[in-house]
């Protein structure tokens, strides 16, 4: 068995391949497969047993978004769970950011408990009790602390007095939790136990219900039984498809960010494979070029979810549009200097994005039969809105700073019921009717372009190497922030000379997401987890 501190990046297995952030959670799937779960079993036992051993990213107070591919019948599944704005809020409670950010006022409805048992009971074979056996071994037995959870506990320890869940997720004196120290969650456990024996229900209209908005009263929180008896179920959506190099690429639409993918897809088929070679500096700009002017479509086109599959031009998804941009980047690039420069022109100002805080996490999988499940949750901000429920156990999120709050007529304007943005684009590729890759990634306005960057290099190279290869993003802004001292030492200023601001920053970065990753080759699954973070990729029936 693996140890926090040293986590098996690749696996491989004819039977079933889990990867996940966490070597806990890893182990919970695997253990699902090996009981005959299938794949969407595996996923939600990964996905529950995350919300324990990776607390800073998900939970019971988050929301989940899901990708399934079925073999019998067949069939293509966006799950769309996203969590929604309290009945009373309402944009004048948020004259301070600050309370989007922090404090009980900050958190949506969550939808990750109904989301997953939605999952296992439609499209899964084990009872929702034994797919939560994992999480409650962890919870009781605990968990080591990495050492990244240190440095995340250190690097957020302004923030922590917003909130009062430091008793709960940090040390003595609300100090760190240092690397190594065992971390039980007896208060999750028993919520969790109460999860498997009365159901998920008790935590929308039962006990847990009752305990949660009697603490949101006390605190000044917005959230009531009656948002809660609305039970935010997830909604069945059809998946968006692009075509590239002879694949299909399906991944998720609105309020997901899908479009950018397959809109990055769509401009880079116009080009040579030599072109989007991220190696090289002609690479790296075509690369960030083609990052910049997506990331301002998304902000430019927002699409209300159900609106969107009502929308007949998706002008963000149509070849004849990635035709036209793909033009201008061209030229772009062919010029001996750049005519206009990025930046404040393009109406966004500096500094646009590069201060988000927005974390998640993603686990895939692939069980024996074929089925897919690519699976992306989130309490939105690094250990959410830093309060919790002390006999509950769990963070709540703080997706209400996910909401716009100025323009009236913005699809995801805050209003009651109303649905956050979403950055998530779990992604399922197809050779013929067959999958195979799954892979998806936490970073918010990042998780497109690490799915995009990891998957043009498989199709050149191996498993491990195209997720652990240095990456670079791009702002809409214009700045582009990649791990240079892995990258040749003429890119960043090829980068500078076409105008993008170049920011340094250490390799493995926190900051470029962390892709988890099931690929088949032949008749072997190989399973990568991301040596960015804490993740592991294990087979069923894998020896070590």
């Amino acid at each position: 068995m693996s140890t926090a501190s040293s986590p098996q990046r690749i696996a491989s297995s004819p039977r079933g391949m889990v990867s996940t952030a966490h070597p806990g959670a890893t182990d919970a799937g695997v253990e699902i497969l090996a009981e005959g779960g299938n794949a969407v079993d595996a996923a939600v036992a990964s996905a529950f047993a995350l919300g324990v051993c990776e607390p800073q990213a998900s939970g019971l107070g988050g929301q989940t978004m899901m990708l399934v591919h079925l073999v019998d019948p067949r069939r293509n599944i966006a799950l769309d769970g996203s969590s929604r704005a309290p009945m009373r809020a309402s944009v004048d409670r948020f004259a301070r950011k600050e309370d989007r950010k922090w404090g009980y006022r900050a958190s949506t409805v969550p939808s990750t408990p109904a989301v997953l048992a939605y999952a296992a009971g439609k499209f899964g074979r084990l009872p929702l009790a034994r797919l939560l056996e994992p999480a409650v071994r962890l919870a009781d037995q605990g968990v080591r602390i990495t050492a990244l959870q240190r440095r995340l506990q250190e690097r957020e320890e302004e923030p922590w007095a917003s909130g009062n869940a430091a008793p709960l997720f940090r040390g003595p004196e609300g100090a760190p939790l240092r690397e190594g120290t065992l971390f039980r969650q007896p208060a999750l456990a028993e919520t969790l136990r109460t999860l498997a024996s009365r159901g998920i229900e008790d935590f929308y209209r039962g006990e847990i219900a009752a305990r949660i908005e009697e603490d949101m009263i006390a605190h000044e929180g917005l959230i009531r039984l009656d948002d809660l008896a609305n039970v935010p179920w997830p909604l069945e959506r059809r998946p968006l498809s692009a075509r590239f190099d002879g694949l299909r690429v399906l991944t998720f639409p609105p309020p997901g960010a899908g479009r950018t993918l397959v809109e990055m897809l769509n401009i880079l088929s116009f080009f040579p494979a030599k072109d989007r070679d991220v190696e090289t500096p002609r690479g790296a700009s075509l690369l960030a070029e083609v990052i910049r002017r997506v990331q301002l479509d998304r902000r430019d086109r927002p699409f209300d979810p159900n609106f969107y599959p009502q929308v007949e031009n998706k002008r963000m998804t149509s070849a004849e549009y990635a035709k036209l941009v793909g033009r201008q980047v061209r030229a772009r690039l062919k010029a001996k200097k750049p005519s206009e420069p990025l930046g404040p022109t393009d109406g966004l100002g500096e500094g646009v994005a590069e201060t988000a805080r927005g974390e998640t996490t993603h686990l895939s999988v692939i069980d024996g039969e074929g089925n897919v499940v690519g699976l992306t949750q989130s309490i939105e901000g690094i250990y959410g809105s830093l309060c919790a429920t002390a006999d509950l156990g769990f963070l709540y999120n703080d997706y209400m700073n996910a909401f716009e709050y100025k323009d009236l007529s913005h699809p995801y304007y805050l209003r009651p019921n109303g649905v956050p943005w979403a950055s998530v684009a779990p992604t399922v590729v197809f050779r013929g009717r067959r999958p195979w890759l799954v892979l998806g990634s936490p970073g918010s306005e990042r998780i497109t372009s690490a799915i995009l960057q990891v998957f043009l290099r498989l199709l050149e190279g191996r498993p491990l190497q195209a997720v652990a290869s240095p990456r670079l993003h791009c702002s809409a802004s214009g700045r582009v922030t990649l791990e240079g001292a892995w990258m040749r030492d003429d890119i960043p200023p090829e980068l500078a000379y076409r105008g993008f601001k170049v920011r340094l920053i250490e390799p493995f970065s926190f900051y470029l997401g962390c892709v988890q990753l099931v690929v088949r080759r032949g008749k072997t699954l190989v399973g990568v987890a991301d040596p960015r973070r804490d993740g592991e990729a294990k087979g069923c029936g894998a020896v070590r």
